[in-house]
């Protein structure tokens, strides 16, 4: 369990992380954080998919002002498919709805295998989530054959290892919502332990890590290239000190 980041930490991250941000309006301050409905204790990232159609503009305003019902934010930030995150809310924010609470104690504790257990409980009958859990939207139709592009997967990645890097974190408190509610599929298109297994890879290395950059050659110096010169004279007088002796 940890305090939530303030909001200026968060896209401190999540910019450290190399994560594109846009700033949609107020989102600072805009919540659902109330004295009765609070923010925090916080204990990990939920990943989902919006199953919203009509582009990343229309997902952002939807995610950002909510709905008929479900008044936003819906989220802290929509992930699109150009793989920028588009931050619209935070602090308590209506992404997780209710959990199974032996889910959430496995998160907390980082105590579970490839996947935590199958959730038997969810927005009727479970934990409130939205006080717990960080929440990013991925604008995907949500039918399993809407593509994934690979920008799009690498900063769902880099964003919620930002937020465990923060917290000291593993990636196993990165879930989906489909692992914490049993009435809920996202997300659908990808595997929640492959995107832990490159969360976990990530956060082995520092934040501006970037696994597509080269490692650059070392520098020559005069002193390498002395040393360097001083092995091959050494190696050279060896091989004529063999010679020598094969010949007497």
């Amino acid at each position: 369990m940890a305090p939530p980041l303030t909001a200026a930490d968060f896209l401190t991250r999540l910019r450290a992380e190399g994560v594109t941000v846009v700033e949609v309006g107020s989102w600072r301050t805009h919540t659902r954080t109330s004295s009765s409905r609070p923010w925090g204790p916080v204990n990990g990232v939920i990943v989902h998919h919006t199953a919203t159609p009509g582009g990343t503009a229309r997902n952002v305003s939807v995610c950002r002002t909510g709905y008929e019902g479900l008044p936003g934010p819906l989220c802290h930030g929509v992930i699109g498919k150009d793989g920028v995150v588009y931050l619209v809310g935070y602090g308590r924010t209506n992404h997780a709805g209710g959990g199974d609470p032996a889910v959430l104690t496995q998160v907390i504790g980082e105590s579970y295998g490839t996947a935590p257990s199958r959730p038997t409980k969810g927005n009727v009958d479970g934990v409130d989530g939205n006080a717990r859990f960080y929440g990013f939207e991925c604008e995907n139709l949500g039918t399993g054959k809407d593509p994934w592009p690979a920008k799009q997967i690498e900063a769902i990645v880099r964003a919620s290892s930002a937020v465990c890097r923060a917290h000291g974190w593993g990636p196993k408190s990165v879930i989906g919502h489909l692992e914490w509610s049993d009435d809920k599929p996202d997300p659908r298109g990808f595997t929640m332990p492959s995107i832990r297994d490159r969360v976990a890879e990530r956060l082995k290395h520092a934040a501006s890590w970037n696994p597509n950059t080269p490692t650059p050659p070392p520098v020559s110096t005069i002193e390498t290239r002395v040393a360097a010169l001083e092995k091959l004279v050494a190696a050279q007088g060896a091989r004529i000190i063999a010679l020598e002796k094969k010949v007497a």
